[in-house]
């Protein structure tokens, strides 16, 4: 697994080493000792996630507050995202900064989001299927969420307006000057 650092503290992109012979392809996705010994950071993913979405479909950006942050390994299985995310940690070098970087079938490429950070993808192909992983169970109460189109924030979601599909609950997220941390 090769380990990449990114601009904002603790988060890290992850490629595995694909083995490929007559039979097809073969790859360790994730190991908690490599990770650890690359990163000096812990982690225990207890939830494995999974959507599939149609080109033009922007998730996020969400995050879970207080003792059910979570931590997130998220990769495509099958087409591509724009994988965003932005550091919400007061006390981070990074906290009101983000990172975007495609993530898709063909690269492999996989992003550790750690705990105080939102995250949020949008779909490139149609069929996309997305997954991850989470270090803590999901929790409703918990959840919170910042606009797509937050004026700070300024994200380029590689989609033109047209072409957004955006659900009724993530269009009334709160902007991130509003948020309550």
């Amino acid at each position: 697994m090769k380990l990449e650092k990114t601009t904002l503290k603790d988060c890290f992109i992850l490629t595995p080493k694909v083995f490929e012979d007559e039979r097809g392809t073969f790859s360790e996705t994730f190991n908690a000792e490599k990770f650890t010994a690359q990163t000096g950071i812990h982690t225990r993913f207890v939830q494995d996630n999974q959507s599939t979405s149609k080109f033009g479909v922007i998730r996020g950006l969400h995050f879970q507050k207080g003792v059910y942050a979570q931590a997130k390994l998220v990769r495509v299985v099958k087409g591509s995202v724009l994988d965003i995310a932005v550091d919400l940690r007061k006390d981070s070098p990074s906290f009101g900064q983000s990172i975007s970087i495609i993530l898709s079938k063909e690269n492999k490429k996989q992003l550790f989001v750690p705990r105080g950070f939102a995250h949020g993808f949008s779909v490139l192909e149609d069929n996309t299927v997305f997954a991850y992983k989470c270090d803590r169970v999901y929790n409703k109460e918990s959840e919170r969420g910042i606009i797509y189109n937050d004026a700070t924030l300024a994200l380029n979601w590689h989609l033109s307006n047209t072409e957004m599909i955006i659900s009724k609950k993530d269009l009334e997220l709160p902007t991130f000057a509003a948020l309550t941390l």
